[in-house]
């Protein structure tokens, strides 16, 4: 059975998967364009085993799964632009349909992938999982919408996410206090458009919060209460836990002086060691624990990223999102291997009952 991979060519996740399997002594796994699969429909077929990567970072192939989406003829978006999310996914499904009608063996599951990229979906998955979630409100339309649902749940500080969404793109960690609303997000507003900038900013202004909210709002919102973060050295945290064949094998702590902590926007890499003796070691293990049933609500799927939160005091934790394309950590070993080489690793050694001829 040869390797495969459906991904950006140019994307360095394609590369370090690459140089995985050939320290593993195997063939170069063939690599499927996003671009070709959306143009043409070229997709592996029977007799490949296929792993599913990230269509992220490019903008033309984003302008395609939004033409996918909708029918529609679609316009590149600017560099960061937030546009078109929810025809993107609606995108992503049609081209990840073609991909499993190709005949190959997937190693990561569209339907799971579907289900990790929309966030009020994976949420629902995993509270009915009984896995430990943030509360989150029901659909919200808009920036009088949200703030009419805050105030019947009597919730004045809550995440509002994109429904369709990574890398804290469009996110923003909303407070009210009386008539003062503050926002924190890394959304610009320039000339009635929205970016995604690398520069997290605070909005103290009620019209741009507003108006970002309702921009935001069309592509569909999830809106889950403030859950407060651990935090060391005066720096909230939170983890990427990367679940291999059900074993959550590679962590990175991402720490930050805002309540964003996602590692693009400038922030650091937190000690693990100096977090696990913070939380101790029987709830650690119990977080742990946690991002391994998370990957059991995708049992078919390779390889889930996990990001999870300790509560302030480390009384308990919560599942924050889960992502399909999560394991992209360079330089984060466990027992000698990346998250790639631990991937081909388990593939290799008949992970879910897939032949180790190779």
């Amino acid at each position: 059975m040869r390797l495969a991979v459906v991904g950006n060519p140019e994307n360095r996740r394609i590369a370090l998967f690459d140089a995985a399997a050939r320290r593993a002594g195997l063939p170069a796994p063939e690599v499927y364009p996003w671009r070709d699969v959306l143009l043409s429909g070229r997709v592996p077929g029977p007799g490949t085993l296929v792993r599913i990567d990230s269509p992220g970072e490019d903008a033309e192939v984003d302008r395609l799964l939004r033409e996918l989406g909708t029918g529609r003829p679609a316009t590149v978006a600017e560099h960061a632009e937030i546009l078109g999310t929810a025809a993107a996914f609606a995108g992503l499904r049609e081209a990840l349909g073609r991909v499993a009608a190709g005949g190959g063996e997937l190693v990561n599951q569209p339907a799971d992938i579907l289900t990790m990229t929309a966030k009020p979906r994976c949420h629902a998955v995993l509270a009915a999982a009984g896995i430990p979630v943030p509360p989150a409100l029901g659909p919200v339309h808009g920036y009088e919408s949200l703030r009419a649902a805050m105030d019947l749940a009597g919730w004045h500080r809550v995440f509002v996410k994109p429904a369709y969404g990574s890398s804290a793109s469009g996110v923003l960690a909303l407070a009210v206090a009386g008539r003062r609303i503050t926002a924190v997000t890394s959304v610009e507003l320039s000339e009635g458009r929205i970016f995604n900038n690398l520069r997290v900013r605070r909005y103290d202004d009620e019209a741009p919060i507003r108006s970002i909210v309702d921009r935001l709002a069309p592509d569909g919102l999830h809106v889950e209460r403030w859950y407060p973060k651990a935090a060391l050295a005066d720096r909230v945290l939170d983890l990427r836990v990367v679940v291999i064949a059900g074993e959550p094998r590679h962590v990175v702590v991402r720490t930050s002086r805002s309540p964003m902590t996602n590692l693009h926007l400038g922030n650091a890499r937190g000690d693990t060691a100096a977090v696990r003796a913070a939380a101790g070691d029987q709830r650690w293990a119990a977080a742990m624990r946690t991002c391994a049933r998370v990957a059991e609500c995708f049992p078919r799927t390779l390889h889930v990223g996990v990001d999870l939160m300790f509560r302030v005091g480390w009384r308990d934790h919560a599942v924050a999102e889960v992502n399909a394309f999560g394991d992209l950590l360079p330089g984060v070993l466990a027992d000698g291997l990346d998250t790639y080489g631990a991937q081909v690793a388990a593939i290799a050694s008949g992970w879910a009952g897939v032949a180790c001829e190779l």
